[in-house]
């Protein structure tokens, strides 16, 4: 698995729920030049549940490993650490997955880091013709396709846009949608609306999803003890869920964040 130096930068992030905008300041850090595929997900022997799929695709190398869960993707991410020696990134207690920001091992990119790393130094909602880079519904598919096939971003990543979507560390809306985990990318069978730079989606981090994968990263990019980095911050969750007052159809807010 090749791991590709993104330098530092600025992004602007937009919450299209409050429509507002923050800037985020990034550290450098590595990230997949593809999404985890088969033969990565192979190659770790990891305790995550191996994906499995109905589709004749699911057990090729070459092809991005899924569905898996997002559970699963972070617990791949510390067998693939310790596989190479390197203290993992999270700390895994039953549902509760605590990041260690100072650690260099293998984990899941925030979503400023993937937005950033999608986008390329590119500000439109895609950073080349999306036919051109993204295996979409337009490509009439039945399911994901081997990595790197299609047209690399500027940073000399694949398949940013479209094949599956990718799992990212932060959570969709702790007020609204309580431990979802946001989603990032589209996949094979999803129209061009959903196949941008700026499109997220969040989902259960247990729910098993046929068009759901992940790219692993690598970076310290805090202090030990540290709870943010790179766009994402514990209190500005706990912020988030705590909704007073009647709820809004639907709402269901994440209670006990510590």
């Amino acid at each position: 698995m090749i791991l590709v130096p993104i330098p530092a930068g600025t992004i602007e992030m937009r919450d299209a729920r409050s429509d507002s905008t923050r800037q985020v300041a990034l550290r450098p850090f590595r990230i997949g030049q593809a999404q985890v595929t088969q033969g990565d997900w192979d190659a770790m022997g990891s305790a995550a549940a191996d994906p499995t799929s109905a589709d004749s695709t699911s057990r090729q190398p070459d092809v991005p490993a899924h569905p898996v869960t997002w559970f699963d993707a972070v617990q791949w991410c510390n067998d693939a650490s310790a596989a190479s020696g390197i203290e993992p990134a999270y700390r895994i207690q039953d549902r509760h997955v605590a990041w260690d920001v100072s650690s260099d091992g293998f984990r899941l990119p925030t979503e400023a880091e993937w937005e950033w790393s999608c986008r390329a130094g590119t500000r439109g909602p895609t950073y080349a013709p999306l036919q051109d880079i993204a295996w979409t519904a337009a490509d009439q598919v039945a399911g994901p396709q081997q990595v790197a096939r299609k047209t690399a971003n500027a940073f000399g990543l694949f398949d940013m846009i479209g094949n599956v979507w990718e799992w990212c560390w932060d959570y969709a809306d702790t007020a609204r949608y309580g431990d979802y985990r946001s989603l990032r990318g589209g996949g094979w069978a999803d129209r061009e609306w959903s196949c941008r730079a700026s499109v997220r989606r969040g989902s259960a981090p247990d729910a098993l999803l046929e068009d759901v994968g992940f790219r692993a990263a690598r970076g310290a990019v805090g202090d030990a003890g540290t709870r943010a980095a790179q766009g994402w911050s514990a209190d500005a969750d706990r912020r988030r869920a705590d909704v007073r007052g009647a709820l809004p159809t639907g709402w269901t807010p994440l209670r006990g964040l510590s």
